[in-house]
């Protein structure tokens, strides 16, 4: 497998609730990959709003990063500038803050994997305007 995946907000809110859909599709990705999984705090935040306010959903999320799982990655002045640049391209779609996060994280650190349950914004984004993801599962 590739050397570092980024991770969606859709996809780790199914990790944590055994009650969506792709719950079991998303842990047999995270049972597969081998590699660095990658995120935005962005990402994180919106997956902790989606969970609801419950403590034990919210802490499932945090325990990821707490046990190194995944990789938080802040965001710099670099980034949000890019961040600004890719929502006004894609402001027909639109690209939501968090995305935007994520597409820029991908710019830097060029990864391309991205596991996602947003297949119709992903498979429109493209890095540095032309590069497709590879949409994980």
């Amino acid at each position: 497998m590739p050397a570092e995946l980024l991770l969606d907000t859709g996809a780790f809110v199914a990790l944590v609730d055994r009650s969506e859909t792709k719950h079991a599709a998303c842990v047999a990705v995270l049972e597969r990959w081998t590699g660095p999984i990658m995120t935005t705090e962005a990402i994180l935040a919106e997956a902790l709003y989606l969970v609801g306010p419950a403590w034990l959903p919210q802490k499932a999320c945090l325990e990821f990063f707490l046990r190194g799982a995944f990789l938080l990655v802040p965001s710099s002045k670099a980034s949000l500038q890019r961040v600004a640049a890719l929502m006004e391209k894609y402001h027909d779609l639109p690209m939501d803050f968090a995305d935007a996060t994520l597409v820029a994280l991908g710019e830097e650190s060029e990864a391309d994997h991205v596991f996602t349950l947003d297949r119709k914004g992903f498979s429109t984004y493209r890095l540095r305007g032309k590069k497709a993801f590879r949409l994980v599962p």
